[in-house]
Parts: C-alpha cells; sequence; structure tokens
C-alpha cells in the first residue's frame, strides 16, 4: 500500500505583504484523522487552499515525491489529492449516481467519456456502499438531506480514488445522528488514506481526532493529541475569556 503522508514545510501564504500563513510545518499522516482547529481568521482554509493549488504559497509540501505547491490544481487532483468546502458543491438536479460516475470521469480518458456506459462501475458501486447512500443512488441529489449531500462529497472524492481528503467543516449543520454516522465514515475509510479535517464542532474533534493542529494568526500554535493541545498554555492564552479546555467555536476564515 502506499504511503499518502503529506509533508508540509516553511508554507507561507502572502497576499500584499499579509501573512495570511507563516512558516507552517505540518505533517499530515496516512490513517489518522488529523483536525485543523483555530479562531476566525487563523489560516485553516487558505492553508488548504494553497495546498490544492487554489491560491500561491511558498515553501514545499511533498506528496508522493512531489512538490503540490509547484502543480496547478487539475495536476493536483489527478495526483489524488481531494477536498470537500463548506457548501455542498453536488449536481443537485442530478441523481446520486450520476454525480458519482461523472466525478470518477476525472480518471477517464475523454475517448472513454465519449463511449456508451454498460452498468454500474464497479469502483462507483463500492463509494457508494461505502457512503451509505446504494438505497438512494436513484434520487435526485437535491432531495438529499444536508448530511447525506456532505456524505456524497465524500464519495465523490472516493470515486476520483483521492488518496488525501481535505474537508471543510464536514459536519456543520448535521444532526447528532448524521455526526456520528459521518464519524464512522470517516474512520472506515482513513486506514489507506490522510483524512485532513477543518472543523469548528469541538464535541467532534475531541471524539474523532487522532491528531490536532491549532492554528493562530497565520502559525501552528500547538499539535498533539486533543488533551494535549487543551492544556497547552497557548492554547489557552487564545482562547482567554472561554473555557481553558478550548471548547470554543472556531469558524474558519
Amino acid at each position: 500500500m502506499a504511503d499518502t503522508t503529506l509533508v508540509v514545510a516553511g508554507v507561507t501564504v502572502d497576499f500584499d505583504g499579509f501573512k495570511a500563513n507563516q512558516d507552517v510545518d505540518v505533517t499530515f499522516e496516512q490513517g489518522r484523522l488529523h483536525f485543523l482547529i483555530g479562531p476566525n481568521g487563523a489560516g485553516k482554509t487558505t492553508l488548504v487552499d494553497a495546498l490544492t493549488g487554489l491560491v500561491r504559497g511558498t515553501g514545499t509540501a511533498t506528496y508522493a515525491g512531489r512538490d503540490l505547491l509547484t502543480m496547478k490544481s487539475h495536476e493536483i487532483v489527478r495526483a489524488g489529492v481531494g477536498r470537500t468546502f463548506q457548501t455542498a458543491t453536488v449536481f443537485e438536479e442530478l441523481t446520486v449516481l450520476q454525480n458519482l460516475d461523472i466525478a470518477g470521469g476525472v480518471h477517464r480518458s475523454a475517448w472513454r467519456m465519449g463511449r456508451a456506459r454498460k452498468g454500474v462501475p464497479s469502483y462507483v458501486q463500492d463509494a457508494l456502499e461505502t457512503i451509505g447512500l446504494t438505497s438512494v443512488a436513484d434520487l435526485p441529489a437535491g432531495r438529499l438531506a444536508h448530511g447525506e449531500k456532505q456524505w456524497l462529497e465524500i464519495g465523490m472524492l472516493l470515486v476520483q480514488d483521492a488518496k488525501v481528503m481535505f474537508l471543510d467543516e464536514t459536519v456543520a449543520g448535521m444532526s447528532a445522528e448524521e455526526r456520528s454516522e459521518t464519524g464512522a465514515l470517516l474512520r472506515r475509510i482513513a486506514p489507506d488514506r490522510t483524512i485532513i479535517v477543518i472543523e469548528h464542532d469541538m464535541e467532534f474533534v475531541r471524539t474523532y481526532a487522532d491528531v490536532v493542529t491549532v492554528l493562530h494568526a497565520g502559525k501552528v500554535l500547538a499539535e498533539g493529541s486533543i488533551e494535549q493541545v487543551q492544556a497547552d498554555e497557548r492554547v489557552q492564552e487564545v482562547y482567554l475569556g472561554r473555557t481553558a479546555t478550548a471548547d470554543v467555536e472556531v469558524d474558519d476564515a
């Protein structure tokens, strides 16, 4: 099984003199659910934008022997790195199955894309089963519940064979049951992937995080288990006036 670890070293994102990220060093390891947390403006989403080719960054981000910071966004996708956004970006008028089939096209040639399909590809069927949406495969995506749309987005990354997944506030707006099912889904797919979750739901972080990185003012403030992070005096100082266990709402910018 190929190693899907992503090593970020000295990553800086500079917007006309404003450093949204500065000298960020973090290693995202295969098989571990790695959560990024931090207060509004901490630079979490900007860091992910740099690692997925949406903004320019300096430093290095080494994955599978390549530096993601030197690649264009479509090259990064084809290399096996994918992401979701805070708002689900599914094709609501198309069925769940069609959404997955289209997403899987990233690895099909233009010639193969133009040929008639015979049945449901095995990788699409596997993704449907993994995300638990087999029973609604023929339902328009717009009719899915909120949580189901998020699972569909994860399924779209699965059919793209994304080995590194950045998930942006996946459980925002979910019910308790949906959050629990999402956590179980992430644990099912984590062993042979590298999964990074930007999250503000601290209960979800405490329940499912293997590693937590706290960003503040564009820099790494602390890293470790959720217990280590919550006990860190620097984290407590950043969240002064809130609970010392960092049980805070940390919306991102």
